[in-house]
């Protein structure tokens, strides 16, 4: 039950936190500028970790999950505790932050001409799942889902690895365990940065899919999948977790014995 509401929080704040600032950049032109709403979610990151660390861990992301459980630092059997609590916490927050805003949703779609469920639609649907190409920018340029998979896997790669880096006893270099979250949050904000003009960054199986089953569920139908043939799957819940599977045996098998050899010595 402890690691369960953790995760519950913790995945809760985050999208919360993260998919408001993009409802509210869209539909109130609140924030500008793609560092504004990244840095939002890299603060959602650091606020979630904090809230939520001490009850269980904060993986917050099941390719943060299978890293653990590939690097034997967490048992098999608590995994469907964990990927319960992470897309139920995703779910319901979408669901909140629809109650929010959805007067100030039909209020956008109506003066922008956008019926619910058509392909135009998509414009609202984002703020819920991602999309690849970006929707929002001002131009759109074309990206293959192999492009867009490879995005996704490296984007949550280099999340999984540092991740590893700011937390593992071995990295004496790291910042203190208090400082941890805060350049974690970074890591997310630098990452969104890079990744958000090709997909919007999801880096989270849960962040993006339970969102978007809410999206799909509340009128958006097949508007809120990112193409026809659920490439989402491979880009957004394949892609994180393939990239979260390479960080952890990348560092636990190269860079964490180079690392305790520097330590103990030869």
């Amino acid at each position: 039950m402890r690691d369960f509401i953790g995760e519950f929080i913790g995945v809760f704040i985050l999208v919360f936190f993260g998919c408001g600032s993009v409802a509210v950049t869209i539909i109130f032109s609140a924030h500008v500028g793609l560092f504004q709403v990244a840095f939002i979610w890299g603060v959602a990151v650091t606020l979630a970790i904090y809230a939520s660390r001490h009850l269980s861990n904060a993986h917050l992301n099941p390719a943060v999950t299978l890293a653990m459980i590939i690097s034997r630092r967490m048992p098999m059997r608590k995994l469907p505790t964990y990927l319960l609590a992470q897309f139920l916490g995703a779910f319901i927050a979408a669901g909140l932050l629809y109650l929010l805003f959805s007067d100030s949703i039909a209020h956008y779609e109506s003066i922008n001409g956008i019926i619910r469920g058509e392909p135009k639609s998509i414009k609202t649907a984002m703020f819920f799942g991602e999309f690849y190409p970006n929707p929002a920018n001002s131009v759109i340029f074309p990206i293959s889902i192999l492009n867009a998979f490879l995005a996704e896997l490296i984007g949550t790669f280099f999340l999984v690895f540092m991740v590893f880096a700011l937390t593992e006893d071995c990295n004496v270099g790291k910042p203190s365990i208090k400082l941890a979250p805060v350049f974690i949050g970074l890591t997310v904000t630098i990452i969104i940065c890079i990744v958000a003009p090709l997909t919007q960054a999801g880096l989270n199986p849960a962040r993006d899919l339970s969102p978007r089953v809410f999206s799909m569920i509340a009128g958006w139908k097949s508007a809120a999948l990112p193409d026809k043939h659920y490439g989402f799957l491979i880009v957004y819940v394949a892609g994180p977790l393939v990239g979260g599977v390479l960080a952890s045996i990348i560092f636990t098998k190269l860079i964490q014995p180079i690392l305790d050899k520097k330590i103990f010595g030869d």
